[in-house]
């Protein structure tokens, strides 16, 4: 092993005394009592910490005269809704393992999940439900479908679990059982269980709130799918350990028309949205009558520079403070614009994050964390400090946790955050987690002199031409997205070949919002995608891209695909990563055109 970054010691959260998640949530509800805790993204159904807690008991005696008790299974298919917690919460109070499937997944892959967990019982809602009866068609074990918002020929009722009365017993559960299995979203392959304990998820929230602050009076929005380690940490388990509310929003593309209505406190989002979010408000600006743009734009500069002084640990002038402070109305007013006004904590990871996108949301005034880690060590391993963010990096080595670099410079970690390890996997398991208990995370880092971890790529994505030349797909795609607002994803190819070529996909929004600029008629992103004026100005951010690229990484050619990437499609997985080796084979013939009749450079 070649680089070490040394572990500090992990303090139980102040007032947490719990060995499992029920006593948090119990404990919680207890201190918190009427404080709000779950409700819907139109406010129809409002829960408190007490109403909710009451509810987990009286579903989890449901539950219990189904067959449901200590060591089993509950899968759960719904949308983000109260529901969800209710039912996770309740199962944990029987010492069952609750886990959550990806509403995307077909019949064949929630068969799968479910034949694995040898899980009987599944709640769902009516939206949801066939495919739920076509995985029984499948082959899979389930004998009771819970149904919320149903009707009597759908299932059992969710509704009717609540008539029974409290569970009598507060928990049957140990420190050392499974709280909840994490499919990997798998880029390859199908997806493995990533199974974690009540001891990881307390250790994580231990850990977490050294560095992140938090308080119960907080708010959050729960949008993302609850089948992710990131969401189901931040808006789940998170809020049972500490306390703060969740918004549930049910359908993910609302997110936007929500933050202004919900005004987050703590959010998390993979990059995607961040970045979108910084093309609308740029987008927003350009589209500004000249006074309010210039005054914007300046705005934005005088807080660009005083994070850059900032990261380069300069002093700022008597007249650079002032200037900052004038120009702090017009920033306050557009975070306000888009719901980002109360922001506390501001979180990204699940994937890279152009280090633009952070340097914009510091600049705008919102300290915008990275975390980095795999559901296999409970979603985090390192996290950027509000107080000294080091941008660039996913921050330093958690409280508790262990960080290493082995001597081909993958990242090994090893602490309280580790799976128990993959379900029925045991294999899978010790090629993961070594005989000294690191955990080899497959990711290429750096670690700076301060012990700020940089992810440089995936170990087996690394592309090498034919002339032996090692390069980051990660890092050319990501200067790609950054150079054009067009670029919604892209995908760099090069493997094996002379020289790199990239697919690329508009960014829908930002494709529609240049057409109503340039006078562009266009109805669907196809015809956008053809149009010669936005073909040349993709070409423009590719070539603003390759300025900033060694020669050998530079794209030489380039298609603009006709088609729009959604989460959980053949092109990225739930959590927008990109699928290289499905992508491949789907393109295989645009790719090869890219390299036909070219000569080599």
């Amino acid at each position: 092993m070649s680089t070490t970054s040394t572990p500090t010691a992990s303090t139980e959260f102040p007032g947490l005394v719990a060995n499992t998640l029920t006593e948090a949530l119990l404990q919680t509800a207890e201190a918190r009592g009427d404080q709000p805790a779950l409700a819907t993204a139109d406010g129809d159904t409002a829960l408190s910490w007490g109403e909710y807690a009451d509810q987990a008991k009286r579903v989890a005696t449901g539950l219990s005269t189904l067959g449901v008790g200590h060591g089993d299974t509950l899968a759960i298919l719904l949308t983000n809704r109260p529901e969800f917690h209710v039912t996770d919460a309740a199962a944990l109070m029987l010492g069952a393992t609750p886990f959550s499937m990806y509403n995307t997944y077909p019949p064949e892959q929630l068969a799968h999940l479910l034949t694995d967990t040898a899980c009987t019982t599944v709640v769902t809602e009516p939206v949801l439900l066939q495919g739920i009866l076509a995985a029984r068609e499948l082959g899979a074990p389930i004998e009771q479908v819970i149904v919320v918002g149903g009707t009597g020929d759908d299932g059992i009722l969710w509704e009717d679990l609540l008539d029974h009365p409290p569970l009598a017993h507060q928990s049957v559960a140990a420190p050392d059982d499974i709280a909840t299995i994490i499919y990997t979203s798998g880029t390859t392959g199908p997806p493995k269980g990533v199974q974690l304990t009540h001891r990881n998820l307390l250790a994580m929230a231990g850990s977490v709130l050294q560095v992140m602050p938090v308080s119960p009076d907080n708010n959050n929005i729960s949008y993302l799918p609850m089948a992710h380690v990131a969401e189901r940490v931040c808006s789940h388990y998170m809020p049972m350990i500490v306390g703060f509310s969740i918004a549930c929003c049910a359908v993910p593309a609302d997110i936007a028309t929500l933050l202004p209505k919900v005004r987050p406190n703590v959010f998390f989002s993979p990059p995607r949205l961040w970045e979108k979010l910084r093309s609308a408000i740029l987008s927003n600006i350009e589209a500004s009558p000249d006074e309010l743009r210039a005054a914007a734009t300046l705005a934005l500069d005088v807080g660009l520079r005083a994070v850059r002084d900032r990261q380069a640990g300069r002093e700022a002038s008597d007249a650079a403070v002032a200037e900052h402070a004038a120009t702090e109305p017009i920033r306050a007013a557009i975070r306000a614009r888009v719901g980002l006004d109360q922001v506390v904590v501001g979180i990204t990871g699940a994937a890279p994050c152009p280090p633009p996108v952070i340097e914009f949301f510091h600049a705008l005034g919102i300290s915008l964390q990275e975390i980095y880690g795999l559901s296999e060590s409970t979603g985090l391993i390192t996290m950027t400090r509000p107080d000294k963010p080091r941008l660039g990096t996913v921050g330093k080595v958690l409280p508790g946790m262990e960080l290493r670099l082995a001597d081909d410079g993958e990242v090994l970690a090893r602490g309280p955050l580790i799976m128990a390890g993959y379900r029925n996997r045991p294999d899978s398991t010790a090629e993961a987690i070594d005989a000294d208990g690191w955990l080899h995370t497959g990711d290429i880092g750096i670690l700076d002199d301060d012990g700020s971890l940089r992810i440089v790529d995936r170990k087996k994505e690394l592309i090498i031409n034919s002339a032996g030349k090692n390069m980051s797909p990660a890092n050319i795609e990501a200067k790609l997205k950054e150079a054009s607002p067009l670029i919604g994803q892209a995908i760099c190819v090069g493997d094996a070949r002379p020289y790199n070529v990239a697919l690329l996909v508009l960014d829908p929004e930002a494709a529609v919002a240049f057409a109503g600029r340039n006078g562009i008629a266009a109805a669907t992103v196809a015809d956008l995608a053809r149009h010669p004026e936005i073909q040349a100005a993709v070409g423009e951010g590719v070539d603003r891209a390759n300025a900033m690229l060694a020669r050998v990484e530079q794209i030489k050619r380039f298609t603009i695909l006709e088609v729009d990437w959604q989460p959980g499609t053949d092109e990225l997985t739930p959590t927008m990563k990109l699928k290289r080796r499905p992508i491949a084979e789907k393109y295989a013939s645009d790719i090869d055109a890219l390299y036909a009749d070219v000569p080599e450079q």
